[in-house]
C-alpha cells in the first residue's frame, strides 16, 4: 500500500466549529455520518450511548470495528442508561449546555423519552433539533421502518440501477444514510448561522432519509409530467448522454467514458478512427447518440476491445477525452493521485498503530478541519463530560454504575 500522510490526533486542535456542542444519540450510519462532519470541523460532539453502544460498533470486518473507527473520529463517548433517572438528569444537564441535539428514534419516540421539542426549547431555547428518520416525522408511511434500503428502493434509485434484463440493485453501502448525514449537517450549520445572526433561536430539522436520496435523481419527476416517459435501467449507460458506459479492454480491464458534452463526444469518435459519425445525423447530436446509443456503444467498445487497458487510457487522456480506470479500493490505495491528494491519510489507532481512512471533505483554506481525538470506546468520556456539566462526583459513579459500567 502506497505510504499515506499520518495522522496525529491533537485533542487541543480548533476548527472553525469549536465551542458548539453537539448531542448524538442517533444509532448506525445517518446519524454518525451528520455528526462526523460538524467533529472533524471542530464541534465537540458527544455520543450519548446505551450500555450496549451504538450498534455501528457492530459493524465488523474480521472481528474489527472499522466502521466505528473511521466514522466516529473526533468524537466523545458518553455512556447512559436513559431507563434510569440519574442518567436522564444528566441527559438534562448536558441539553443545557448543548447547541445541537441528534436522534433518529422513530417518529414519537422522543416525545414517549419526555424529550418532545417543545420541551427540549423549553429548557434550552436556542438548541438546534435535528430528527432523522425514514419518512419524515409527518406523512403516511411516518411510523413505517425506515432503514436506507428501503428508502433506496422507495426512492427509485434502484429502479434506475443495474441492467435492463436483470433486477434492480440497492447500493452495496449505506448510500441513503450516507447522503442524509451529509444534507443533515448542511442543515445543521445553516441553523446555526441563523441562530448567530438573530434570524431564528432553536429550530427543528425533519431530516427524512427518503427526501435527500430522492433528489439526487434530478429532474425525474419533471420528465415524467412532461413527457410521460419512465426511465428505464440501462446499465453503466445512460438516459441523458452518449457515450457514456463502462468498456472492457482488449486485456479483461475495464474503463469508464463521458462523452457527456458535443465537444468530447466529437473528438472521442475522432481518436477511435469514426470521424464519419460527427457528420451523419444518427450522432450529430446528444440527443440523436442517445437514441442509438447501441450503435455508439458498439463503435466505442469495439476501439477498447482492440487496446490494453493503459495504453487505451493513454491515447484517450493524450486527446483530452474524459476517461479513468475503474479501481477497487486495493487500486485506489496504491494510486499516486489518492497519495498526492491525501485523499487517504493514516490515523493513529491504538490498536493497529496506524490505520488508512478518508480525509476531512471538503477543503477549506482558511478553517480546515481538525484532527482532535480517535473513535472513543464505549463510555470513555462518560466521566469527563458529566463533571465538565457540573455533575458531582458522587452523582458521576451512581450514573457509571447504573449503566452497568
Amino acid at each position: 500500500m502506497t505510504g499515506h500522510s499520518q495522522r496525529q490526533f491533537d485533542p487541543a486542535a480548533k476548527g472553525p466549529l469549536a465551542g458548539i456542542r453537539v448531542l448524538d444519540l442517533s444509532r448506525l450510519v445517518a446519524g454518525n455520518m451528520l455528526s462526523l462532519q460538524l467533529a472533524d470541523f471542530g464541534a465537540d460532539v458527544v455520543k450519548i450511548e446505551p450500555p450496549s453502544g451504538d450498534p455501528l460498533r457492530d459493524w465488523k470486518d474480521d472481528g474489527h470495528s472499522l466502521y466505528w473507527k473511521t466514522y466516529s473520529r473526533n468524537k466523545r463517548s458518553v455512556m447512559l442508561n436513559l431507563r434510569e433517572k440519574p442518567a436522564m438528569d444528566a441527559l438534562w444537564a448536558l441539553i443545557e449546555t448543548a447547541d445541537v441535539f441528534i436522534e433518529n428514534y422513530r417518529p414519537g419516540t422522543l416525545e414517549e423519552m419526555g424529550l418532545a421539542p417543545d420541551v427540549l426549547h423549553a429548557r434550552n431555547p436556542d438548541l438546534v433539533i435535528v430528527r432523522i428518520s425514514g419518512f419524515g416525522q409527518t406523512g403516511p408511511y411516518a411510523q413505517f421502518p425506515g432503514f436506507g434500503t428501503i428508502v433506496e428502493g422507495m426512492s427509485g434509485f434502484a429502479y434506475r440501477t443495474g441492467f435492463p434484463d436483470r433486477e434492480p440493485v440497492l447500493p452495496p453501502l449505506a448510500l441513503a444514510d450516507m447522503i442524509a448525514g451529509v444534507y443533515g449537517s448542511s442543515a445543521t450549520v445553516t441553523a446555526l448561522f441563523a441562530r448567530d445572526r438573530g434570524q431564528s433561536r432553536g429550530q427543528v430539522i425533519d431530516l427524512s432519509l427518503l427526501e435527500p436520496m430522492f433528489s439526487v435523481l434530478g429532474p425525474e419527476a419533471a420528465i415524467y409530467k412532461v413527457t410521460g416517459k419512465v426511465k428505464e435501467r440501462v446499465g453503466s449507460a445512460s438516459n441523458t448522454a452518449a457515450p457514456r458506459n463502462v468498456y472492457r479492454c482488449r486485456d479483461g480491464k475495464y474503463v469508464a467514458l463521458s462523452g457527456s458534452t458535443p465537444q468530447v463526444a466529437r473528438r472521442i469518435f475522432d481518436i477511435i478512427g469514426r470521424s464519419d459519425m460527427n457528420e451523419d445525423p444518427r450522432f450529430a447530436t446528444n440527443s440523436a447518440r442517445v437514441n442509438n446509443r447501441a450503435l455508439v456503444d458498439e463503435a466505442v467498445g469495439g476501439w477498447f476491445a482492440g487496446h490494453d487497458h493503459d495504453e487505451a487510457l493513454q491515447i484517450m487522456r493524450d486527446a483530452g477525452a474524459t476517461v479513468g480506470p475503474i479501481y477497487s479500493i486495493a487500486d485506489a490505495a496504491e494510486d499516486e493521485h489518492f497519495s498526492g491528494r491525501e485523499i487517504i491519510v493514516d490515523a493513529e489507532d491504538a490498536e493497529f498503530g496506524s490505520l488508512p481512512m478518508h480525509n476531512i471533505v471538503p477543503r477549506l483554506s482558511a478553517t480546515p478541519g481538525v484532527w482532535r481525538r480517535p473513535a472513543p470506546s464505549l463510555g470513555q468520556h462518560t466521566a469527563e463530560v458529566l463533571a465538565e456539566a457540573g455533575l458531582d462526583a458522587a452523582a458521576i459513579d451512581a450514573i457509571v454504575k447504573g449503566s452497568g459500567a
